[in-house]
């Protein structure tokens, strides 16, 4: 089982990636500043950090620079809501594996974390495709089949059809996609779901998503 290291100041979107990780299967550890970000890093208790630039104490690109100079391998994340090309270039290059935005939808970190851990050597290549009936995508490429046919998705709809294909049959509410697939900033009474869904079903098929009334949505798997 994955160890995974939360180094992020804001409570909120600590308490969010700490929650959708631990959903997923993950073992998780939040620290709140850099320099105990660091100290925890050099441990090497854990698989992956996931690391925010502006830290307290000692900022992310602080910490990815020691950790480095201490010859920790581990892989990491950064997650800011810096998105300039500047930031994201330093970021690479000081040591990062990936780079992620704030805001961010989760099943996109998730995807991101899910990639690290692979490549450094801790899971195979066919956790890379995830089928559901004649359905499938892959998780390198972004890309959609369905009966060995190519399916256009743009990136809010192929993290969309992504939970459902990691939940198959399962009902799954309005609030549970917004806050995996929006993230954290979602707005509750937004109807984005609902526009979103039509996109899906109109490229995936109109009875591959099921409406069950007064609950959510279920992908069909038969």
């Amino acid at each position: 089982m994955n160890r995974i290291l939360i180094a992020e100041d804001e409570e909120r979107i600590a308490s969010f990636v700490e929650r959708g990780l631990r959903s997923n299967g993950f073992v998780t550890t939040v620290v709140g500043d850099g320099e105990n970000a660091y100290q925890e890093g050099v441990s090497g208790s854990y698989d992956l950090m996931v690391l925010d630039i502006g830290l307290p104490r000692m900022d992310g690109f602080t910490v990815l620079r020691r950790l480095r100079e201490a010859r920790v391998t581990m892989p990491v994340v950064i997650l800011t809501a810096r998105d300039s090309v500047r930031d994201t270039v330093a970021g690479l290059e000081g040591g990062a594996d990936d780079y992620i935005a704030k805001p961010f939808a989760f099943e996109e970190l998730l995807a991101r974390v899910r990639l690290r851990l692979r490549s450094d050597g801790s899971g195979t290549a066919d956790a890379n495709i995830l089928q559901v009936g004649d359905m499938s995508l892959d998780l390198r490429t972004r890309r959609a089949s369905v009966d060995g046919r190519t399916v256009e998705l743009t990136a809010r709809e192929f993290l969309l059809a992504e939970v459902f294909c990691r939940h198959p049959d399962q009902v799954l509410s309005r609030e549970q996609l917004l806050s995996q697939v929006w993230g954290f900033d979602f707005d509750p009474g937004s109807n984005v779901v609902d526009v979103y869904i039509r996109y899906l079903r109109r490229k995936l098929g109109a009875d591959r998503i099921q409406t069950v009334r007064g609950m959510g949505y279920r992908l069909r798997t038969g």
